[in-house]
C-alpha cells in the first residue's frame, strides 16, 4: 500500500497543504522547526488516529484554530481508499471512503504505517511503558478486536483504581463492587495477554533472522514477554483467568491499602536478550540500536504477513542516528518494496542507491515544495 495524496488543513505549522507523493522513497529535506516532522505525525495520526509525540490531541491543531483536518488518498490492492480525520476540541471523527466510523476501531488499521523515530532507539533502554505502548500500537493496526480489549480494559482500569481510592479512603466499605469491575478486568487482561503472547512470538520469528544478518551472524536476538502475573504462552483463557483470580486474592487488601491496581497488562514488559544477555542492562549502544532496528523491520514483515500488503514506512529523522553498515542494511531491506518516507537535513554523506532515486521535497516555514 502506498499514500498517494496528503491534504492538512490547520495542523500543527500548516495553515493548508496538498501534497502527491510517489510509491518509492520521499525525502523531505529541510532546517530543523520547520515541520519536516509534522508532515510525517500527519500520515501517522491519519493511520493510528493518535500521534506518537504527545498524547494530547491538542496539540496537532494549528495555533488559535477550532479543529485540524488531516485527508489522504491510499492505494491498496484492491483499490483506492480516501482516508479523513478531523481532530477537534470535541474529539474526532474519522471517515472512511466518505463513511465515518463509530468507532476509531473499525477505522485503524486500514491504513498500516511503521514509525521509526531516534525516540524508537528507546524501545530497549527506555521505561517499559515506551514498550507497553509499541505491542499495543503494532497489535491494534492488525487486530480491531485487540483495538477494541485495550479501549475497554483501560476504561475497567480506572473505575478499578478509581473504586480502590474509595475503599483506601473508606468512603465505600462494601467490596461487591470490587468483585464486579475485578471479574471484567481479569477476563479483558487475560484476553490482551494472550493476544501479546502471540504477538510476540510472530514478532521474535522475523527479527530473529534480520538482527542475526546485522550482526553478521555474530548475535542471535530472542524476545521475551513478561508479565506481571505468573501466566505463560502455554494457558488457555480459562486457566489464564483462574491464576488472575488468585493474583487477585493475594494481592485484594494491599491494592486496597494503595488504592491502585497492582497487575495486569498496564504493568507488563518486554525483554530483550542478545545472545542470552538482557541488552537493556548489559548490551552496548551498538547491540540496542541493531535490536532497534531489527524490531522495527521485523514490524514490516509481521504486517505484510497479516495483511498481504507492505506498511508505508516512516523513517524520521532516524538515518543520522544510525552508522553507514546499519544505514544500508535498513535502505536495502526497503528497496523497491515499501513506500518510504524520510525526513533529514541532508542527505550528505549518504551514499545509498535508493535515495539517489528518491522524490525530494524541501520545507520551509510550513511550505512543502517538491524539488524538480
Amino acid at each position: 500500500m502506498h499514500i498517494e495524496q496528503l491534504q492538512l488543513k490547520n495542523y500543527r505549522n500548516y495553515d493548508a497543504l496538498e501534497v502527491s507523493f510517489e510509491n518509492k522513497v520521499n525525502v523531505i529535506l529541510g532546517q530543523n522547526a520547520q515541520g519536516k516532522t509534522n508532515v510525517m505525525e500527519s500520515i501517522y495520526v491519519l493511520a493510528m488516529a493518535k500521534s506518537h509525540r504527545t498524547s494530547n490531541d491538542k496539540d496537532l491543531i494549528r495555533w488559535d484554530e477550532e479543529y485540524a483536518k488531516i485527508e489522504g488518498r491510499v492505494q491498496k490492492q484492491h483499490g483506492s481508499l480516501p482516508m479523513q480525520l478531523i481532530i477537534s476540541k470535541k474529539g474526532k471523527k474519522a471517515k472512511c471512503n466518505h463513511i465515518e466510523q463509530q468507532k476509531l476501531s473499525q477505522y485503524v488499521g486500514n491504513m498500516n504505517v511503521v514509525m521509526f523515530a531516534p525516540e524508537d532507539l528507546h524501545l530497549v533502554k527506555g521505561s517499559p511503558q515506551v514498550r507497553r505502548r509499541f505491542i499495543d500500537m503494532e497489535i491494534g493496526q492488525v487486530s480491531p478486536v485487540y483495538l477494541h480489549a485495550i479501549n475497554q480494559y483501560q476504561k475497567i482500569l480506572q473505575q478499578r483504581n478509581h473504586y480502590l481510592k474509595l475503599l483506601q479512603t473508606k468512603k465505600q466499605t462494601d467490596h461487591t463492587m470490587l468483585d464486579i469491575l475485578t471479574e471484567q478486568f481479569i477476563e479483558m487482561a487475560a484476553k490482551i495477554v494472550l493476544k501479546r503472547f502471540d504477538f510476540i512470538h510472530l514478532l521474535e520469528k522475523w527479527a530473529m533472522p534480520i538482527h542475526e544478518g546485522i550482526s553478521r551472524g555474530l548475535e542471535t536476538l530472542k524476545i521475551v514477554y513478561k508479565p506481571s502475573v505468573e501466566v505463560s504462552e502455554e494457558q488457555d483463557l480459562s486457566k489464564m483467568i483462574s491464576v488472575y483470580n488468585e493474583k487477585y486474592l493475594k494481592t485484594k487488601n494491599r491494592e486496597i491499602d494503595r488504592g491502585v491496581t497492582m497487575f495486569g497488562p498496564h504493568r507488563d514488559d518486554l525483554l530483550f536478550q542478545v545472545n542470552g544477555r538482557d541488552v537493556q542492562t548489559f548490551g552496548s549502544q551498538g547491540q540496542q540500536r541493531t535490536t532497534a532496528l531489527s524490531v522495527k523491520l521485523a514490524e514490516i514483515e509481521l504486517i505484510h504477513s497479516e495483511i498481504g500488503e507492505y506498511p508505508i514506512l516512516l523513517l524520521d529523522d532516524v538515518l543520522s542516528e544510525l552508522d553507514d553498515y546499519r544505514q544500508s542494511h535498513l535502505l536495502n531491506t526497503i528497496q523497491g518494496k515499501v513506500q518510504t518516507f524520510v525526513t533529514t537535513t541532508s542527505v550528505d554523506g549518504i551514499d545509498h542507491q535508493t535515495l539517489k532515486e528518491a522524490a525530494a521535497f524541501q520545507v520551509e516555514a510550513g511550505m512543502l515544495k517538491k524539488i524538480q
